[in-house]
């Protein structure tokens, strides 16, 4: 899909936590893009074109108006101190795209099992209401997300009312610094590595979240448990 460039206003801003705030924009005409793509904005934080451009991944579902994006506050990030200092209601910026081939497949006859951590759930979250609520696959969906402390849980009550509402949808979270009843201690490794111990053809892992978490993930699947690299499909923050 051809990206282009769109005009949008910032019409709602949720802060999640210290450090993470959703956002929605508006645009005038009608962003049709495919689960799991992001757009390019152009923020007013340089004079060189390539320097105000930063990447975030849509976390709205397809059929929603506005286009939200739930990103954290990075220390030293200029882009970020915009978003976050100075970007208010109502203010414009101006995004091209869609963009990204880490997308939902159509149909998939595999089992999926998306592992993320912290904001790296955005693009999952589209793809796992697509593929759920469209029907589009009767196959299995594991959401593995990983976090530190409770309040770094984004989506938590929709995931767990999804699990309720789908059998074949599965929620499984990891707390690196808190212990919880519920949730798992630990990292997100443990879970798919207890799992899914045997190499199975029809089964495919989507992995988003900074590039450690990537790497360490794409050692243990590829090199200790022996998958498939066509099996391991991954999108990299940062």
């Amino acid at each position: 899909m051809a990206w282009k460039w769109f005009d949008a206003e910032l019409v709602k801003i949720n802060e999640v936590n210290e450090s993470v705030r959703r956002f929605w924009l508006r645009t005038q005409e009608k962003v049709t893009f495919e689960p799991g793509q992001f757009v390019t904005m152009d923020l007013p934080i340089s004079e060189k074109r390539l320097k105000r451009w930063r990447s975030y991944s849509i976390a709205s579902k397809v059929e929603e108006e506005d286009l939200e994006f739930i990103i954290v506050n990075l220390e030293g990030g200029v882009g970020t101190d915009y978003l976050f200092e100075e970007f208010k209601i109502g203010d414009s910026l101006k995004f091209k795209g869609p963009s990204g081939t880490f997308v939902a497949p159509q149909n998939p006859d595999f089992d999926m099992v998306m592992v993320c951590t912290g904001t790296g759930v955005a693009p999952f979250r589209p793809m796992i209401y697509d593929l759920l609520e469209n029907q589009k696959t009767t196959r299995n969906i594991h959401l593995i997300f990983g976090t530190r402390h409770e309040n770094g849980i984004l989506y938590r009550e929709e995931f767990e009312k999804l699990q309720e509402q789908y059998s074949n949808f599965r929620y499984d979270v990891c707390l690196s610094r808190d212990e919880i009843k519920g949730f798992h201690k630990g990292y997100v490794h443990e879970i798919y590595k207890r799992t899914y111990p045997i190499p199975k053809e029809d089964i495919k892992f989507y992995l988003c979240g900074w590039s450690k978490m990537i790497d360490e993930a794409v050692k243990i699947l590829f090199v200790d448990l022996k998958y498939d690299k066509s099996q391991i499909i991954y999108e990299l923050y940062g």
